[in-house]
């Protein structure tokens, strides 16, 4: 088994060789090793593995040395914010305050805004909830105070405000579970720590995963907005494209009165996506749903649960399947990009699809070139060759082109970047960032890329990416 305890290092010499001799004394090998001082001044993240039994005991262990805080310990960090007037002496009387009530302080944040007012963070160590009370009355006689945050778990985390703090931002943004929160807290870390390793500094790491959590609590509720757009195909079938403002396009086919979705969206704005659904499609709710999944990436799969049919290759098919099982997805299985699928599935409430409803199209992919042809795929006027890629972008990406009607639908494999909106841009500037590429080996998938384009013949063409607007793609005959 394998475990991430989430430690508070004492800060004197010796202190990380004394937990060391407590794994190694009871044989758990230590996996991955993390501390910043630079970032948060204690808290220390140790991934172990070993039997049940032995991390038992090692909790146990790190419990009696002080590095796992007992929750009898009775105290609590507050986080507050003072609302002080921007003149000399300002930050006295509150500290005078807290030196009468015998509280500790941990953190302190504060700067000037340009405004009359500075706004002080504290955070304070306290453990009587009655005297927290009592001065949060005297405080507000001083100056406006509003608790920023409070750790209920009644555990003091000495100087890990940073990583508490950031965490609670996140899950107050996107109403994540307390369960929920350790996880969080854990990927934060390792984001981080991979990151940096990389030359990206960890608070570059930081905002980007905080501004991606602000983009899509914006993205949600009054706030989600898609451009939808319908095209037309033939007299009987139109396509309507819906893009979001994070996360991937849906695509509807309206074919002869049946309907087939490609591609689904993220989880978290599940109830503002059936809404416009219902919308757009009447007998929604009463018809049976089918869907195409290009590939198995988060923002593509979010509402695969409410699906009846699930059309993929065998390869999505199966990275389904290891996620159903609680495996990891392919995406997972990279070092780089692991910590960031872990954060977006939290995010996002992703929920893994039952691979029961899962139905394979087309075969192995294998032979030579970046795309090669696995089999076809009907839906009704259209006449789908489906193709697949060696996984430049992910293992199992799928490209569905029809000839005779000259549509295409290219997942990621291409995805349109000179037709995005603002936000739709903004929150693609992101994922970069926090995967150091949004492609497994962004080399072969640009000759995948190519490859999509060479395979079509003369005429217009209307390319459906996975992000950005339709592509017209006008090719001539050759004279």
């Amino acid at each position: 088994m394998k475990k991430t305890f989430v430690t508070v290092m004492p800060n004197h010499i010796g202190a990380f060789l004394k937990a060391s001799r407590c794994f190694a004394s009871i044989g758990v090998n230590i996996t991955r090793v993390s501390y910043n001082k630079a970032v948060d001044s204690h808290m220390l993240f140790i991934d172990a593995e070993g039997t049940r039994e032995q991390l038992e005991t090692a909790a146990e262990k790190l419990t009696q040395i002080g590095y796992l805080q007992c929750d009898e310990d009775g105290r609590s960090v507050i986080l507050m914010e003072f609302r002080l007037k921007d003149v000399p002496g300002s930050v006295t009387a509150v500290l005078e305050l807290i030196y009468e009530f015998s509280f500790n302080i941990s953190y302190i944040s504060s700067q000037e805004n340009g405004s009359d007012y500075q706004y002080f963070k504290m955070g304070i160590v306290a453990g009587d909830s009655d005297k927290i009370d009592s001065f949060l009355d005297a405080a507000r006689k001083l100056c406006d105070v509003r608790v920023i945050d409070y750790n209920h778990a009644d555990k003091i985390y000495d100087n890990s405000l940073f990583y508490i703090h950031f965490v609670n931002e996140l899950s107050s943004l996107m109403q994540i579970s307390a369960d929920s929160r350790e996880a969080l807290l854990v990927n934060t870390n390792l984001a981080m720590q991979q990151l940096d390793e990389s030359g990206v500094s960890p608070y570059r790491t930081f905002d980007s995963i905080s501004r991606f959590c602000e983009l899509l609590s914006q993205a949600r509720g009054e706030g989600y907005v898609p451009r939808i757009s319908e095209h037309k195909v033939t007299e009987r079938t139109k396509i309507i494209l819906i893009e979001p403002p994070c996360g991937s396009n849906t695509a509807i086919i309206c074919s002869n009165g049946q309907y087939l979705f490609v591609d689904t969206g993220y989880a978290y704005c599940r109830d503002e996506m059936y809404r416009l659904f219902r919308e757009l499609i009447p007998e929604f709710d009463s018809m049976e749903k089918k869907v195409f999944v290009t590939h198995a990436d988060v923002d593509h799969c979010g509402l695969l649960p409410g699906f009846d049919t699930v059309y993929a290759s065998e390869d999505t098919a199966e990275c389904l399947r290891m996620e159903y099982e609680n495996g990891n997805g392919y995406r997972e299985h990279n070092p780089l990009h692991k910590p960031y699928i872990q954060i977006c599935k939290i995010l996002t409430s992703y929920q893994a699809t039952d691979h029961k409803k899962v139905r394979t199209v087309g075969g192995k992919a294998g032979g030579e070139g970046a795309l090669m042809r696995t089999g076809f795929f009907d839906f009704g006027e259209l006449h789908f060759e489906l193709y697949q890629g060696k996984g430049g972008h992910l293992p199992g990406e799928s490209v569905l082109i029809d000839y005779e009607n000259h549509v295409v639908f290219s997942g990621d494999v291409f995805i349109n970047m000179k037709d995005m909106t603002a936000q739709q841009a903004q929150y693609n500037h992101y994922a970069p960032i926090l995967m150091t590429s949004v492609d497994t080996d962004p080399r072969l998938c640009a000759e995948e890329r190519r490859a999509l384009f060479a395979r079509l013949g003369a005429g217009t063409w209307q390319i459906f990416g996975g992000h950005g607007g339709k592509k017209t793609y006008i090719l001539k005959a050759a004279e």
